[in-house]
This record gives structure tokens, sequence and C-alpha cells, in this order.
């Protein structure tokens, strides 16, 4: 028999909570949501056996070669992420009458936080070298790095990744700093705009000028800020993504147990959600008590289907 959670769903505070979008965060586009149960499975394929080829050839009275398709199945769960704030009551009772509603406030801002912590994991998952294949990734440093505009050659670097890669990257994502200086980079503002002056180029391209050079689908670029010091201690704020590229192969799937992706997250209990309740012990008169969740589970499932660039700008 199914039970009833002791503080039900608030769908209007849900409806606020979803409704947030911060256009700098972009851990949907790089790790996309996908519908899952609490207890999950993926499964990671033989790449191997996807292009080695049999005898085909088949005699007028012979049976056909039998092949088997071998699979890793790996079990796992989602994981509950969430914070609270109490509105005491006498904040509620100030704002009746006015257009400001102080639970919805809170709501944006919890959702807001919640959020920044699921892009700093997604950044952290996307831009660990552990999560890559031996020769799918590169630490650049010095002269090799693209913010070196004499000596290096972002371009050439990128085409050897894409043609190195069993399954062709359709998507680029960039930390804010490196697309600052890949899009003044001069080979690649002669690649794009045709300039004449080589070496010497100058000016900026958009994200769709890249996207149509590199024949690519995505261009994700992540530019969100985040506070690495502990509460109370100064401010110490930096990139959440870092300094890095990554060059992912993404396929939208329905489901976890077949995804032919670099990664996905999945998402059970509907995502993003908001409980309220009353609490009269909290301030003098009571607080209402917003509470806002999300349960999900990043997941890197095959991990030749990326490239990683470590320290792509100084």
């Amino acid at each position: 028999m199914a039970t009833q959670a002791p503080f039900p769903l608030n769908p209007t505070l849900t409806a606020v909570a979803l409704a947030y979008r911060n256009t700098e965060m972009i851990a949907d586009l790089v790790l996309p949501r996908v519908p899952a149960h609490d207890a999950f499975f993926y499964t990671k394929h033989n790449k191997d056996e996807s292009f080695t080829v049999p005898d085909t050839l088949l005699g007028r009275k012979s049976e056909a070669n039998e092949v088997e398709f071998g699979a890793t199945r790996v079990d796992d769960s989602t994981q509950d992420y969430g914070l609270k704030d109490a509105v005491p009551l006498a904040d509620l009772r100030k704002a009746e009458g006015t257009p400001i509603d102080p639970t919805a406030v809170a709501t944006e801002n919890l959702t807001r936080l919640i959020t920044l912590d699921r892009e700093r994991r997604v950044a952290n998952a996307v831009f660990a070298a552990g999560n890559y294949a031996t020769g799918y990734k590169a630490t650049l440093s010095g002269t090799d790095q693209w913010s070196d505009y004499t000596n290096s050659d972002p371009l050439d670097d990128i085409m050897a990744a894409l043609d190195a890669m069993v399954m062709r990257a359709n998507t680029l994502v960039l930390g804010q700093p490196v697309w600052t200086k890949l899009r003044m980079h001069p080979k690649v503002v002669e690649a794009v705009k045709g300039t004449g002056a080589g070496a010497d180029a100058q000016g900026m391209i958009t994200r769709q000028q890249l996207i149509e050079l590199l024949e690519i689908q995505n261009l994700y670029v992540g530019s969100a800020f985040i506070n690495g010091a502990k509460k109370g201690a100064t401010a110490s704020y930096a990139r959440t993504w870092g300094k890095h590229a990554a060059l992912l192969y993404q396929e939208p799937t329905s489901t976890t147990e077949n995804a032919t992706t670099f990664g996905f997250t999945a998402e059970s209990g509907g995502g993003l959600r908001v409980r309220d309740w009353f609490d009269p012990k909290v301030g003098s008169d009571g607080a209402q008590i917003i509470q806002v969740v999300d349960t999900v589970k990043e997941v890197i499932c095959a991990n030749d289907l990326g490239y990683l660039f470590t320290n792509a700008v100084a």
C-alpha cells in the first residue's frame, strides 16, 4: 500500500522551483536528466563487439553466423540533495496585500543554491581526468595552451581529438575563460572569417560560427561563479567550470538501461520539488518551513565517448 509523505508537496512552490532558470547553469545540458527509479541500473557495452565484423557470408543452405553481445550491468541509486529555510510568520503578515511572496522568494533562493551545487558536481565529473579512457585526455601546458596565441593551435588539437574518437563528439563544453581566449585566437578567427591576416588576424567569433566550423551540434560554456570559502570566511570566487574543455558524444536517451552517451543524470521523484509546513517552535510566532529537494545521480557511463583537455588556457 502506498504511503503518504508527512509533508505533502506544495504544487505552487514546486512550480516556482521548476520555473527558476539561471542561464549561466549548463549542468542539465551537459549531463541531461533521464527519468529513473530511486534504484536503477545502466549498461556498459563492450565497444569491441560493435566494431569487430564477423564473417557475414551466407551460403545457399547454410545458417548465418551467430553473434553475442555482452554488456556489464551497473546498479546505482539516486541521492537526495536539499535545503530548507524558515519564513517567520511575522514576515508573511507584513507581505499581505503586497506583490511580494516571501515563500516564493525563499523557494527561488533555495533552488539557486541547489542548482549551483549540481553545477559544481557536474563540472567536477565532466572535467575529472579519471572519467576518461586512456588516450582520450591531454593536459596542456606552456606554449601548448590556447591562451598562447603565437605557438598554440587549438583547431589542430580539437580536430585531432575528434578524429581519434570512435564515435565523433557532437558537443563541446568549455569553461568561460577558455571560451574567452578561444574565440579571439588568431588561428580560429582566420579559419572562420578568412581575413587573409593569418597569424595576425584579430576579432572574435560567435558560438554558432565555431559550431559550424567544427561540425558539431552543441557548444556549452560554463560561466557560473562559486564561492569556495567556508561560511563566515572572506569570499573566494572562482569559475565553477574552471579552465578546461571537453568533447563529448551525447545521444538523447529515454531510459537509463540503454544509454549510448558519455553521461547522463538519473532523476527520480520528479526532480526538483518543494514541501512546506508550519513550525510553531521557530521565532516568536512560528514560521513556515520551505524545503527544496532534488533527487538525482550524475553518471559517466561511457568514458571513451569523451575527450578532455585539462588546463586548456593559462
